[in-house]
């Protein structure tokens, strides 16, 4: 009896919570088909074209399409939405119809959508001539050091996770790492922070892969690299890492979103669905699903925030009584709707059907592989991380108690940088002992 009575409770809270979701979401349905046809219209008046959307997913999963746009993940289309299924949105407009959607020309560079950010900052990508490159922060102690003659470095990749930037390491890492041995590149990835963010890319796996190439790797002349990434970034750490075996030496992952899947279940449907589940709490789950579910409403939102920045930051300042706003703040300012909306849905949904090929990759070559994660992440399920153990049983996993998504490094910098050494000299160790 005792034990129904205590059910009960719980049970009525489910309804409600079932319910409360049910409205809300539905809400949100028709604010998002609603904002699809606003936006079709002020795009159009703004800047002579409506720009592409995902609203209507009839005809846009086909091989033709897929050939065009290699790596675009299923989840852009997927997205259910009460009113895409009863056909309205279909009947109100017609996307893709341009054979050139996603392909980014020398003329896309210099143009803004009216609704993206034009300060200075902002934009300083462009005056590079063209040519794409990522902003890449370089730690080198050789360099202007003369006291350290003919020393040889290791070279050290860093690689953010979404809604971040290159700050999150060398704001925090990066003063601690004070070993000679090593050259530490941080990178701002493609559509973030001060790196570049084209208005037609599509930004896949493929294309952070291949900017990472071309910015760091070719650029700099890496023949062997550690790896460390933080939550999104390690899904594009894993990727250059299959890439390059023979070329890596150690590859950290820090809160890695991997979920394990079966045949019968889409990896992209379970990334989807598991980082962004249709929840009103908590709030930080509701503000996934808002943000990656609606397209126009996270729009939206970006044109609130992201396009007036320099004016909340003035205001948060005025409202803290702080001269310099954490970088945290600052970061999710740093990106465009485009840019954020597509890394998500291509990288972090798309990227999941590549992380079991990867590993396999870096089992069978024996990588050395290392797992950080907090136990109190509410962003990314702890379970992934003890996933990776499965795939690669070599792997190390470690579970910080009482840490969070981003604690796992902010809050314990000295340790989190000495356990890279540590990574780092036991690879050389284990080389030089062969």
């Amino acid at each position: 009896m005792a034990d129904y009575r205590g059910k009960l409770p719980r049970k009525i809270a489910d309804i409600i919570l079932y319910i409360i979701n049910s409205l809300v979401f539905f809400f949100l349905d028709l604010l998002d088909y609603t904002m699809c046809i606003f936006y079709k219209y002020i795009d159009e008046f703004l800047e002579g074209k409506s720009t592409p959307c995902y609203c209507q997913s009839q005809n846009r999963t086909t091989k033709e399409f897929e050939k065009r746009n290699n790596g675009v993940s299923g989840t852009l289309f997927g997205r259910k939405n009460v009113f895409k299924e009863m056909g309205f949105i279909g009947k109100t407009r017609r996307m893709f119809d341009d054979e050139d959607s996603g392909k980014t020309t020398s003329s896309d560079l210099g143009k803004t959508r009216w609704s993206d950010c034009g300060c200075e900052s902002c934009l300083s990508w462009m005056n590079n001539g063209g040519d794409l490159k990522l902003h890449v922060v370089v730690k080198d102690p050789l360099k202007g050091n003369q006291d350290l003659g003919n020393t040889s470095t290791e070279d050290v990749i860093f690689l953010h996770g979404f809604m971040s930037s290159s700050y999150i390491w060398t704001e925090t890492i990066f003063p601690e790492l004070v070993s000679s041995k090593y050259r530490l590149f941080a990178v701002d990835l493609l559509g973030f922070g001060s790196s570049p963010k084209p208005r037609e890319c599509l930004y896949t796996l493929n294309d952070h892969l291949e900017m990472i190439e071309k910015s760091v790797i070719r650029e700099f002349d890496l023949k062997s690299f550690h790896l460390v990434a933080h939550s999104m970034g390690c899904i594009i750490a894993l990727a250059l890492a299959a890439k390059y075996p023979n070329s890596l030496k150690s590859i950290t992952l820090v809160a890695p979103p991997y979920f394990i899947t079966s045949e019968e279940e889409d990896p992209s449907e379970i990334a989807l669905k598991r980082l962004a589940y249709k929840s009103v709490w908590p709030p930080l789950l509701f503000g996934s699903a808002f943000m990656t579910w609606y397209e126009h409403l996270g729009r939206c939102v970006c044109f609130v925030l992201c396009r007036h920045h320099k004016t909340w930051e003035k205001i948060l300042k005025l409202v803290t009584r702080k001269r310099k706003l954490s970088f945290l703040v600052m970061d999710l300012f740093r990106h465009t709707h485009h840019s954020a909306w597509h890394t998500m849905h291509n990288v972090i949904c798309g990227g999941a059907k590549m992380m079991d090929p990867c590993l396999e990759i870096l089992r069978r070559v024996g990588a050395r592989v290392t797992v950080v994660q907090g136990s109190r992440d509410q962003v990314v399920p702890v379970e992934c991380s003890n996933n990776i153990k499965v795939m690669v049983p070599d792997a190390e996993v470690k579970i910080i108690k009482g840490a969070n998504h981003n604690k796992v490094i902010m809050g314990r910098e000295k340790q989190f940088a000495e356990d890279l050494e540590h990574i780092w000299d036991s690879v050389n160790d284990a080389v030089n002992s062969r």
